[in-house]
């Protein structure tokens, strides 16, 4: 079936080519054929040169302007201009038309059993067939007409389906990956096995069921346990020192940590203290040597000269390494003042985070605390509304039945069962009014009855007449009803009605 081609549309106007050659029941003619789709001829145009065309092919060719006759050079008979094909150059063949329409035809489409003629077959069936080769419009794949609505519900990979659970349209293709994101679809608790927890509430239900296991509360410090709720408390007693050993050995880490992350200004300055440690040594031993050169030409026989000019240097010397001595121990202990101060900020601001991360697990919990209890809050909205609802539905169905019930009343008590029945009618001029401006010409009165079991009667009075008498008479007709002890009593009605009196009784 899928190797068939689609079948064209049907259509009564002059937009489609000719008919399919194997519609026709008897013998093909070729002058039924369109000189240019080589089909059936479709609305019949008659051209200059006596070929025939369809209106759809005659319009196509000559949508690009005058155009020679193809039938006229294949027959060798070309003669200008009556074999040029031009734009209002051609005129309908009704003769065509009609005889082409009263051929017998059959339905081309495999299976089909219909017959008839081509006129029926253009009006009524073509485009129809339940048996014609479509294209679905989303998987387009081909298929019989009358296979569509299977097809579009039950085998289109395209088509489009509506979750059992949240009501969502999805493509079929597409139904693994709505289940994952599906709110509504069903979980099962891997602690209590409760069933259909819908996705959208078991992160609720995990956090109060006893049975669910979780992850140790000491797992950031490296323990791999997952034990039920319930049992929390008697894990964290049992092994209370492997928690105790798991928590020191993180936080030797974080501190091995923290010094290799200390700013680099504090390994500068441990850098600058050992070389003013350094050269607090150079200096020392510069100024032990400086002394024993000093203390050797007092002892000595050196020249007066020697004495005279060496004697001043070792005071001078001794001042500025005394004053550059004085300068680097300031040094050092301005850098040690500041390495306490970062120390100092560092632990501060460790304790400012400790702060943080506590508030911020207080209200992460005062925030979980809030949406369960607006979860719980909506659900008993929606709970007071179904209530709500049903109540007006049983409220309106009692106004129904309190109406009827009054209706089924005033009839009764306005029911007769003599056979005498006496019409009072009440704001006569008005009615009468609206009887002549034609707003209500008829008025039925209350049901009367021969007897409890007997024929059930009314009166159906024309306040401003009714046929002949309409506008100068008023007409009273009596007419007999169907009631509930119909099958009691003889028919056809034959009882005595006697004089109907019409008695005006002033307001």
């Amino acid at each position: 079936m899928a190797a068939q081609e689609p079948s064209p549309p049907s259509s009564l106007e002059g937009n489609k080519p000719g008919f399919p050659k194997k519609i026709l029941a008897n013998n093909l003619e070729d002058k039924h054929l369109c000189n240019s789709c080589q089909k059936i001829l479709r609305r019949p145009l008659q051209a200059q040169c006596g070929h025939r065309f369809c209106s759809f092919c005659f319009n196509k060719i000559v949508s690009c302007g005058p155009q020679k006759c193809s039938a006229c050079i294949k027959e060798d008979l070309f003669e200008e201009p009556t074999s040029i094909l031009k734009q209002g150059g051609a005129f309908p063949d009704n003769a065509a038309r009609r005889e082409v329409e009263a051929l017998a035809a059959v339905c081309p489409n495999e299976g089909c059993t219909w017959t008839g003629t081509v006129k029926e077959f253009e009006a009524s069936h073509e485009g129809n067939c339940d048996f014609m080769i479509i294209l679905c419009p989303s998987c387009k794949e081909l298929m019989r007409a009358n296979e569509q609505e299977r097809h579009n519900e039950r085998e289109c990979p395209e088509r489009t389906l509506n979750c059992k659970y949240c009501k969502e349209p999805f493509l079929l293709k597409n139904i693994k990956a709505h289940d994952e994101i599906c709110p509504k679809y069903p979980m099962i608790c891997e602690g209590c096995a409760k069933k259909k927890i819908p996705r959208e509430k078991y992160v609720d239900h995990i956090k109060f069921c006893s049975k669910f296991k979780a992850p140790c509360r000491f797992h950031v410090v490296g323990c791999d346990t997952s034990v039920e709720k319930e049992k929390i408390h008697d894990h964290e007693r049992q092994c209370s020192y492997e928690h105790l050993n798991l928590l020191l050995h993180f936080i030797m880490g974080i501190k091995v940590s923290l010094e290799s992350l200390q700013p680099q200004s504090l390994e500068v300055a441990s850098q600058k203290l050992q070389e003013l440690h350094q050269s607090l040594r150079d200096l020392e031993l510069k100024m032990s040597q400086l002394g024993g050169c000093v203390a050797a030409p007092v002892q000595g026989a050196c020249a007066p000269t020697l004495t005279t000019s060496f004697t001043p240097l070792p005071s001078a010397m001794g001042a500025a390494l005394e004053l550059q001595l004085q300068s680097e121990k300031t040094k050092v202990a301005e850098l040690s003042r500041r390495c306490q101060e970062l120390e100092l900020k560092v632990s501060t601001f460790e304790n400012i985070v400790c702060v943080l991360n506590r508030e911020m697990e207080r209200s992460c919990t005062t925030m979980e605390a809030y949406n369960r209890q607006h979860r719980l809050d909506q659900d008993k909205i929606e709970i007071l509304n179904n209530k709500v609802r049903q109540l007006e539905r049983t409220v309106s169905l009692r106004d129904l039945s309190i109406v009827e019930m009054e209706g089924k009343m005033r009839e009764m008590s306005a029911a007769t069962y003599d056979g005498i029945f006496v019409w009072k009618i009440s704001d006569f001029t008005k009615k009468r009014q609206d009887a002549v401006a034609g707003r209500a010409p008829a008025m039925f009165s209350p049901a009367f009855y021969t007897s409890k079991y007997g024929y059930k009667m009314c009166l159906r009075i024309y306040l401003n007449g009714d046929g002949t008498g309409r506008g100068t008479h008023l007409s009273l007709f009596f007419v007999v009803m169907r009631g509930h002890s119909d099958a009691l009593l003889k028919w056809p009605f034959n009882q005595k009605v006697r004089a109907l009196s019409f008695i005006p009784i002033s307001t």
